[in-house]
Parts: C-alpha cells; sequence; structure tokens
C-alpha cells in the first residue's frame, strides 16, 4: 500500500517529492518569464499568461528586462576590461544574447564563469551552451541557500575565492521578499569575496505605482516559481552596497549606468523602476 501524508492534502509523497529537474509547465517560472520579456522563444503558456498580466500592470515590463540586460553587459565589460577574470552570475535565466562569459571572455578569453540557477529549462540549455567552454560551468543553486553555491564542489574547483571575483545578482533579490532573510543572503555572499571582488545588483522599485498596482503585481509573482517579489527603495537597495566602494554614478536607473549607446526608447508608460550599481570590495 502506497503511504499518503495526511499534511499533503491526502496526496502521495510520490507524488509530493517528484525530482527537481521535473518541469511543471503549469507553474510559471520567472525564469521564462523573464525570457518572454525579452522576446525569447523558452517559454510555456502560463509563463506567457503571468507575463502580459505584469504587462497590464507594468506597461513597461519589457523596457525593464532590456535595461537590465544591457547593464549586465556593460557592468561585466567594464569588470573584465579592469582585470576581472572570474564572475559568479548567481540567478543567471535563460541564455539569451551577450551572456556573461561571451562579454567576458571577448575582453579575456581566460575568464571563468559560473552560471547559477534552479530552473530546470535554464539548467538543460545552458548546459548545452556550455558543453565546449570549459571555462564556464552551470549548477544547479538557490539563491536564499549560500552555502550549497558557495561550498560546491564546481564552484570551488573553478573559482579561486583568494582573488577578487565578480559578484552578480541582477534582478533576483526582490524575489527575496524578507528584508532580514535578504540581507543574510547578500552578507553571506559578501563574506567570501576577496578585496578586489566587485558586486553587481539590480532591483526593482516601486516607482510610480500605486499600491494597488504593486499588490496586484505581488499576487502574479506568488503563484510562480520565486513565490513572491517585493519591490524595495533606492535606499535599501543601496544598503546592499554598504561598506564598499560604489563605482560612479552610483546606485541609479540602469539605464544611467555608464550608458554606452541609447539602446531602447522607454515606452512612456508609467511602471517601477530598476536600479542598480556595482561596489568594489576594498583592501584590508
Amino acid at each position: 500500500m502506497e503511504r499518503t501524508d495526511t499534511s499533503c492534502g491526502g496526496r502521495s509523497v510520490h507524488e509530493e517529492q517528484a525530482p527537481a529537474w521535473v518541469v511543471d509547465p503549469g507553474t510559471p517560472s520567472v525564469a521564462r518569464m523573464y525570457d518572454y520579456y525579452l522576446g525569447g522563444k523558452d517559454n510555456f503558456a502560463a509563463d506567457r499568461e503571468a507575463a502580459e498580466k505584469i504587462i497590464s500592470i507594468l506597461p513597461n515590463a519589457r523596457e525593464v528586462a532590456r535595461t537590465n540586460r544591457a547593464f549586465l553587459v556593460r557592468a561585466v565589460r567594464h569588470l573584465a576590461r579592469s582585470g576581472i577574470r572570474q564572475f559568479l552570475d548567481i540567478g543567471t535565466g535563460l541564455p539569451t544574447q551577450e551572456n556573461v562569459h561571451q562579454v567576458a571572455q571577448a575582453e579575456a578569453p581566460e575568464s571563468r564563469v559560473v552560471y547559477v540557477d534552479n530552473d530546470p529549462i535554464v539548467l538543460a540549455h545552458a548546459r548545452a551552451l556550455l558543453a565546449d567552454n570549459p571555462r564556464s560551468i552551470v549548477i544547479d543553486g538557490d539563491l536564499r541557500k549560500p552555502e550549497s553555491i558557495l561550498d560546491h564542489p564546481g564552484v570551488l574547483t573553478h573559482l579561486d575565492f583568494t582573488r577578487p571575483v565578480a559578484l552578480i545578482m541582477l534582478a533576483v533579490l526582490h524575489f527575496v521578499t524578507d528584508d532580514a532573510e535578504a540581507a543574510r543572503v547578500v552578507g553571506a555572499f559578501r563574506e567570501k569575496l576577496a578585496p578586489g571582488s566587485h558586486l553587481v545588483v539590480s532591483h526593482i522599485t516601486q516607482g510610480d505605482l500605486d499600491e494597488d498596482a504593486v499588490r496586484r503585481g505581488r499576487d502574479v509573482y506568488t503563484a510562480t516559481t520565486a513565490g513572491g517579489i517585493v519591490p524595495r527603495t533606492a535606499a535599501h537597495v543601496r544598503g546592499f552596497l554598504d561598506g564598499l566602494h560604489v563605482l560612479e554614478p552610483g546606485v541609479v536607473p540602469l539605464d544611467r549606468w555608464r550608458p554606452e549607446t541609447v539602446e531602447f526608447e522607454w515606452n512612456g508608460m508609467p511602471g517601477g523602476d530598476i536600479l542598480g550599481g556595482v561596489g568594489l570590495v576594498p583592501g584590508p
């Protein structure tokens, strides 16, 4: 007889403990929603439906995703040109154009990159993309469990934490909805970084959205794989970089962070903003 767990509503333990690699196409994934915002094709109907709900609330959602991606490219290029040769990208999302390893290795072919995500489709696509790139790997990891990433054998083999590392946390901390937990997560990763390392952060803010719009947006993301989302203030985002030397122009809307070209035009619709910046770990 199959044992059931009444705490799971009478469903079988076997049903409740599906392997981590099993994809549930009916549950929206934040990685696949982001892919949809960027115009990608690696998404399911549930992802598109959830993303369209967000776009109805946040009309500039696609532009937010695009400006976040453009910031990633500029930041990685800057750090590679500054001599950084190790990159740890947490919550990498589905591969698209100008991924971290492509940007960094275009500047310095010896650059080593570790991608971290826990979406099965992201992992499958990234492993296929990196099959012929021995300097870049992807691991299955959870942002909320820093030690499982920092102590992962693949990470420890691939990166040398006694030397500078660029830690990239773009558009992921807003999925850690508890402020104390978000601070703990960032602190755990920062403790591992040697002097000369950099922390690259981006995070959504409420912008000019009213409280009802924020609530409706939270409701959509509560039903996704992330389980929730929270916009934070500019002061809170700057707090993630406290104690670091923040590179100019500081923590700013991402399109203002060392722009190289005009990458897109805003649609003029009201919505939330996304802020970010880059902090340098000072010497002893």
